[in-house]
């Protein structure tokens, strides 16, 4: 089930909750749709282990008739810029094999998208962004672009680009734009992490709001990356190892004079209650049992640093695919209605509405009454 505001309102006085519908520039229509077909999540079609699948059934098919332009490695074993560098080689045959499949998965992402955007609130949608690990590749820019084609080849008018931010950036990045400006302000930095199945990576985002008010410039000053896949721990040496890795970057950002804010945004997978619990949707998260009802995240990292620079820590979460999106606010303010997918391990996705929305030119009958 998707996470669906109840309603639109201008007032932003309100509280500041966990997993909010109403933020300070935009108003989050939904996010986490989870539509399904005889096949099951139709999400599940376009997100990145979808892509090699396609291309492990390319490969598979050229074999019949000689040998495989790809090689002997596994596709599971192809790393992105491995397949990046088959796609533009001298060796044609392996670049047209991937571009075989590159057409495959750009067609499952089109009809994901066109299923989307038959959605109540993504029906007004005038762009999509598209985050997450696979766009940081020229096999997924060149999937998002063809992706555009066939869109528009049925005669859908909207745009569909890349993230604008690296997206290991912009999950970071976004969380500047949960808190309003009240809170940032006399702020140079914030404290940003993305929570994520395979990795966590913590940031300090320089906010440079004297250059920007609409937090344009901002960017990662310094970030650490842990993949706890490869470890395996549990819950609560997860929350350890996290809690140490915001430590080093507040000493970091003190000694270089860069005094965070007392404020941690937090970006994870699955729906986000009002309390900062996980409702649902964070199974793939390490240890697991990120759902219980005795588990509150935000609890847990005030509870370990109750203090940023002498000041009591404030730790506000969000969906992922919602934090993503909110980096791209900046770049948005040409539209009124857009979305975002991210194409990782899963698909995520968010809509959005613009506060401030530019208005829409009068038809000719409008104009002439």
């Amino acid at each position: 089930m998707a996470k669906t505001k109840a309603r639109k309102t201008q007032d932003i006085a309100a509280p500041i909750i966990h997993g909010a519908e109403d933020l300070p520039s935009v108003i989050v229509d939904n996010y986490n749709i989870e539509l399904r077909d005889k096949d099951g999540f139709i999400g599940d079609r376009a997100r990145k282990s979808a892509f090699l699948e396609k291309l492990d059934e390319w490969r598979k098919r050229v074999s019949k008739g000689g040998d495989d332009p790809l090689g002997d490695k596994p596709t599971k074993e192809l790393s992105k810029k491995k397949i990046d560098a088959l796609l533009h080689g001298e060796d044609k045959e392996a670049a047209a094999l991937i571009i075989g499949a590159i057409d495959d998965f750009a067609g499952e992402l089109t009809h994901v998208l066109s299923r989307y955007l038959k959605q109540e609130n993504w029906k007004q949608t005038e762009r999509v962004v598209v985050g997450g690990g696979f766009r940081e590749s020229a096999v997924g820019e060149l999937a998002i672009a063809r992706a555009m084609v066939l869109l528009k080849a049925e005669g859908c008018k909207i745009e569909v680009v890349p993230i604008q931010h690296h997206p290991d950036d912009a999950g970071l990045i976004g969380a500047a734009h949960l808190m309003p400006a009240w809170m940032l302000k006399g702020h140079e930095a914030i404290l940003a992490v993305d929570i994520g199945g395979t990795n966590i990576r913590a940031g300090v985002v320089e906010l440079r709001m004297k250059e920007a008010p609409d937090l344009s410039k901002a960017r990662v000053w310094k970030s650490t990356l842990w993949r706890h896949a490869d470890d395996a721990p549990r819950r609560g040496a997860t929350i350890e190892q996290l809690v140490d890795m915001l430590k080093d970057l507040i000493g970091k950002a003190e000694k270089a004079n860069l005094i965070p804010a007392p404020l941690i945004g937090i970006a994870c997978p699955g729906i986000i209650e009002a309390d900062g619990s996980i409702d649902r949707g964070g199974q793939n998260l390490p240890g697991g049992n990120w759902e219980s009802e005795r588990f509150n995240l935000p609890e847990e990292l005030t509870k370990a640093i109750p203090e940023i620079c002498d000041h009591p820590t404030f730790v506000i979460v969000h969906n992922d695919a919602v934090v993503q999106g909110l980096s791209q606010i900046p770049f948005m303010q040409d539209v009124s209605g857009w979305g975002v997918l991210t194409i990782g391990t899963g698909l995520g996705n968010a809509h959005f509405t613009n506060r401030n929305a530019p208005e829409k030119p009068k038809s000719k009958s409008e104009a002439k009454s």
